[in-house]
């Protein structure tokens, strides 16, 4: 008894039926079909079974699809009729394949369970076809600038590995139509607007190789975000508002009320966040209007602060030229002194002295006699002036009466909102 080794081609051929065995008799698996005839043409198509997940952290996309490739073989023709035949998926390394692979894929999988999901059959003019169930995780560039008001445009490209457009051609079946499976798709957070499929080249340096892309376009769903971060966000607003018919005597209400809402707006800063990449490239449109909301609110609290503030510290009428003139008078002195030939201390006194017998209004700087002291002192009337034309303006942001700035903040800050709100939307959805 001597062992005989049989290869593992061998092995499987001996137990073919004889119609099988006369096509695959002298085939070389390892040669493409048409080897000195120029290339040879494969047909493509998908069916989408599923789109299990999108992920804009990872800016990709996990989806379940059925991809179909047909090809002509001139040594797999057989004389049967029209029957084609249908053989078990694991006699496909028997014969010669495409080595299609998709480009921007992470990850891939072909599905095992219970066997490996493959299908062949050969019909009697020498058609292959050649069908796969898998699933695989693609890149998707994604542009968030409009989140959640944006639409993404992902691709599905297939290539060539090895074989170049000298030896292979793809292109799709049926055109746009060799894709089906999206109009009954359902997802979660989008909607398939529009799918469409090209034919290209990929170009390298080893050559350029047959391409096939299938782009969709996607349109996210905005009501969730609404539901969950925008309507929050105008509710915490409101909230915030509050506080303009609180009575500034009730502190610790008012306090509580502004520092509670910006704490609150904080959180769902942070929440909103979680589910998008840590990118300084993208300025989100949801960043942006949690952005305002969120100025509004601090904004709110430091009305109070302000009224506050001019509550305890409300000075009379008679003390703000005093005031101004502190801030504002030396420098002018300085310059009135110099133009008195150097004089600076005489000018400073009979100014000190006219400030206590009559504070310093608008008509008495006009009016005031050192400026008109002899020809030397004229050039005063220059820098008086100017601090005249800045005590106005000084005049006209002074509050009498500190207990206004909530009656304008309760009109000024929705007022504002509403405006600021209009010309969000409108560009957001429009442009």
């Amino acid at each position: 008894f001597r062992p005989m080794q049989i290869s593992e081609a061998e092995g499987k051929s001996e137990i073919l039926p004889p119609t099988i065995q006369n096509i695959i008799k002298g085939y070389n698996k390892y040669l493409r079909p048409f080897f000195d005839n120029g290339p040879v043409s494969v047909g493509m198509s998908l069916d989408i079974a599923s789109i299990d997940t999108i992920s804009e952290i990872n800016m990709d996309y996990t989806a379940t699809i059925f991809l179909r490739q047909r090809w002509t073989d001139e040594r797999l023709c057989f004389d049967d009729g029209n029957k084609s035949l249908s053989l078990d998926g694991r006699l496909v390394e028997m014969l010669w394949v495409p080595d299609t692979f998709i480009v921007d894929s992470k990850k891939s999988f072909l599905h095992d369970i219970t066997v490996e999901n493959r299908l062949i059959r050969i019909y009697p003019n020498g058609t292959v076809l050649y069908a796969i169930r898998i699933t695989t995780t693609v890149a998707c560039s994604m542009d968030l600038t409009k989140y959640p008001m944006d639409k993404q445009t992902c691709t599905l490209q297939l290539e060539s590995w090895g074989y170049n457009i000298n030896d292979v051609m793809f292109y799709w079946t049926r055109g746009n139509d060799s894709v089906r499976g999206l109009d009954t798709l359902r997802l979660a957070q989008y909607t398939v607007e529009d799918h469409f499929t090209s034919v290209s080249e990929a170009v390298y340096e080893t050559g350029r190789y047959p391409k096939l892309v299938f782009h969709f376009e996607l349109k996210r769903n905005i009501l969730y975000f609404i539901l969950e971060t925008y309507v929050p966000s105008i509710l915490l607003v409101v909230l915030s508002w509050v506080s303009f018919w609180i009575s500034q005597s009730s502190v610790p209400a008012r306090i509580c009320i502004g520092v509670t809402t910006v704490l609150t707006m904080t959180t769902l800063m942070m929440g909103a966040r979680t589910s998008l990449p840590n990118a300084n490239c993208f300025i989100k449109a949801i960043d942006v209007y949690l952005g305002i909301c969120f100025s509004f609110i601090f904004g709110a609290l430091l009305e109070y602060a302000v009224a506050h503030f001019c509550t305890l510290h409300r000075p009379s009428s008679k003390e703000l030229p005093k005031i101004f003139f502190l801030a504002f008078g030396f420098r002018i002195l300085t310059y009135c002194g110099r133009l008195a030939g150097g004089n600076f201390k005489e000018v400073c006194l009979e100014l000190k002295l006219q400030l206590k017998s009559n504070p310093m209004s608008s008509e008495s700087v006009a009016e005031n006699p050192l400026t008109s002291k002899g020809e030397d002192f004229i050039g005063c009337s220059s820098p008086m002036s100017v601090m005249k034309s800045l005590f106005c303006i000084f005049d006209c942001f002074h509050v009498k009466n500190p207990y206004h700035i909530d009656n304008y903040a309760r009109y000024s800050f929705p007022l504002s909102f509403i405006i600021i709100n209009v010309f969000y939307w409108v560009y957001y959805l429009y442009f």
